[in-house]
C-alpha cells in the first residue's frame, strides 16, 4: 500500500472510533476553522480550552455552530496548555493541538515532568507533503524538535516514525538517511551516522523498515539520479520517509516543501501519551484539518 494523498488520512480516521481532542488557546480563527472541517467530516469531537468571548466570537464569523461543545474558559494561554493536557491525562480527551499559544508554552506543558504527557520515548517530529511532483505523500522527520541528535536519538526519531507508518498500514516504508554526499565521509559524521543506521537495519536491530544511506535528497526522490549516480537502493528515487541531519536541514527542507513545492502538509509530534498536533502559523485551514486527520488516524 502507498499513501498517495493526504486524504487517506481522514479516511482512515473515519475506520476508527471518533476521538476527543483537546485544543489549546482556541481562539484562534484556522484552527476553529478546521476544527468546524474536522466535526463535520466526523474525525474528531473537539473540547476547546481558552478565551471563551474569543471562541464565541470567531465562531459567528465563520458560522461555527458550538452550542453543543465542551468549553474551559481560561484566557491564560499558559493556564489552558495546562488543563487541555490534564484533560488528556484524565482520559477525557485523545489528542492535544495547539491553538492560539507559543510553542515553547505548548510544549513546556507537555513535556513537564510531574503533569506532562512524557511516556519515556523522544519527541519528534513529523510533516506528511502532498506535492505535484512525487508520485506519492514524502515525509520529513526532523522539522521542528530535536536540534541536533546523536545517534541513540536518531534511532528514537527513526523508531516514532515507523510505528507511526505501520499503523497507517505501511509494513516497511522506505526511508532515506539524508546528508549532503551519498558516500560515507569520515569528515561528515551524519553520513556515518547513516551508514550505522542503514546496517543496523539491515542487521535486524531497526526493524519493519527499509532504510538507504547516506542519500543526497536528490537520490532519495529521483531515480533517474540515483541511476545516474550508480546507486542500486530500494530506497533510491522512491523514499516514503526523508530522515534529515539535524533540524537545520530539516527545517529548510520543510519550508522549501511548503513554499517552493506547492504542497499541502500534515504534521504532528511523535513519543508522547498521545497524537500531538503542531502545525506552523503559516499552515492553512487544510493543513490544520489533515494534521487532526493524521493524529486521528492511530
Amino acid at each position: 500500500m502507498q499513501l498517495k494523498t493526504l486524504e487517506k488520512f481522514v479516511e482512515i480516521a473515519k475506520s476508527k472510533p471518533k476521538k476527543k481532542i483537546a485544543v489549546v488557546a482556541a481562539e484562534d480563527e484556522p484552527v476553529l476553522m478546521a476544527i468546524k472541517e474536522a466535526m463535520e467530516q466526523g474525525i474528531a469531537e473537539p473540547i476547546l480550552v481558552g478565551n471563551f468571548s474569543k471562541i464565541r466570537n470567531i465562531a459567528q464569523n465563520i458560522n461555527f455552530d458550538i452550542t453543543n461543545i465542551e468549553i474551559l474558559d481560561e484566557p491564560n494561554p499558559v493556564k489552558s496548555a495546562k488543563i487541555s493536557v490534564e484533560l488528556i491525562r484524565n482520559g477525557k480527551a485523545q489528542i492535544l493541538m495547539k491553538g492560539l499559544i507559543s510553542t515553547a508554552d505548548y510544549l513546556r506543558a507537555i513535556l513537564d515532568k510531574e503533569t506532562g504527557l512524557r511516556k519515556g520515548d523522544l519527541l519528534s517530529h513529523i510533516g506528511f507533503f502532498e506535492t505535484p511532483n512525487y508520485h506519492k505523500l514524502i515525509a520529513i522527520t526532523d522539522a521542528a524538535q530535536n536540534i541536533a541528535p546523536d545517534l541513540q536519538e536518531k534511532i528514537s526519531i527513526l523508531t516514532n516514525s515507523i510505528e507511526l507508518y505501520n499503523r497507517l498500514g505501511i509494513a516497511n516504508p522506505k526511508i532515506a538517511i539524508i546528508t549532503a554526499v551519498e558516500t560515507v565521509n569520515p569528515k561528515m559524521p551524519a553520513t556515518i551516522d547513516a551508514a550505522l543506521l542503514t546496517m543496523m537495519n539491515r542487521r535486524g536491530q531497526i526493524k519493519n523498515c527499509i532504510i538507504d544511506g547516506p542519500l543526497a535528497l536528490d537520490n532519495a526522490i529521483s531515480s533517474d539520479a540515483a541511476h545516474h549516480k550508480g546507486i542500486i537502493s530500494d530506497v533510491a528515487g522512491d523514499a516514503d520517509l526523508l530522515f534529515m541531519p539535524d533540524i537545520e536541514a530539516g527545517n529548510v527542507a520543510y519550508k522549501c516543501m511548503t513554499y517552493f513545492g506547492n504542497s499541502t502538509v500534515a504534521a504532528i509530534i511523535l513519543g508522547a501519551a498521545v497524537p500531538v498536533v503542531l502545525t506552523s502559523r503559516a499552515d492553512n485551514e487544510k493543513s490544520k484539518l489533515m494534521s487532526i486527520a493524521l493524529a486521528a488516524s492511530f
